[in-house]
């Protein structure tokens, strides 16, 4: 498992709810943060008041191992009741760094909803995190420690699992109130 070959971690889950109740939530950037271990607070950017393909937004996270740090992200995929997916980069690349690349995120997340069951009342929800191609603090975790490579990268996937399943039994608990 190598990070250029931008491995994945996903987690689903059904949700006992019609998938419009659920696509409310899953768009609301802001709900995440509620949940997740790691990210903390996230705000529209450049005017931006809600979900809209191409609509950026700052994240700010914080790890044990990795630190603090924000990201900027941009909505790529918005199918409502659907797909809703974003791409996250540095945010000093993409404001103008020198080696800005904005083809080659550190990583895209998605949230996918289908309809599941016979009344349509259950949603599937599916949370994924398709890591690289370009640098994040893992691909420096990476550099320092190249002969730890897959080593590095499952942990970091194990962990982004479980904040997932974090994540998403949040959103169900609030769908299903």
């Amino acid at each position: 498992m190598r990070y250029a070959d931008g491995p994945e971690a996903q987690v689903e889950r059904r949700v006992r709810t019609t998938p419009s109740r659920v696509w409310s939530l899953v768009t609301d950037i802001e709900l995440p943060a509620r949940f997740s271990p790691e990210l903390h607070r996230v705000e529209w950017v450049d005017g931006a008041t809600g979900p809209a393909l191409g609509a950026r937004f700052i994240g700010h996270n914080r790890n044990q191992i990795l630190g603090e740090w924000r990201t900027l992200s941009r909505i790529v995929e918005l199918v409502p009741e659907r797909v809703f997916a974003w791409s996250v980069y540095d945010p000093d690349d993409v404001f103008g760094g020198a080696d800005a690349k904005p083809d080659a995120p550190s990583a895209t997340w998605r949230f996918e909803l289908a309809p599941d069951g016979p009344d349509g009342n259950v949603t599937l929800l599916r949370q994924s995190a398709r890591l690289g191609p370009g640098p994040s603090g893992l691909s420096l975790a990476i550099d320092r420690a190249p002969d730890r490579e897959e080593a590095i990268v499952a942990y970091r996937l194990d962990d982004l699992r479980a904040g997932m399943r974090t994540t998403l039994d949040g959103i169900a608990a609030l769908a299903e109130a």
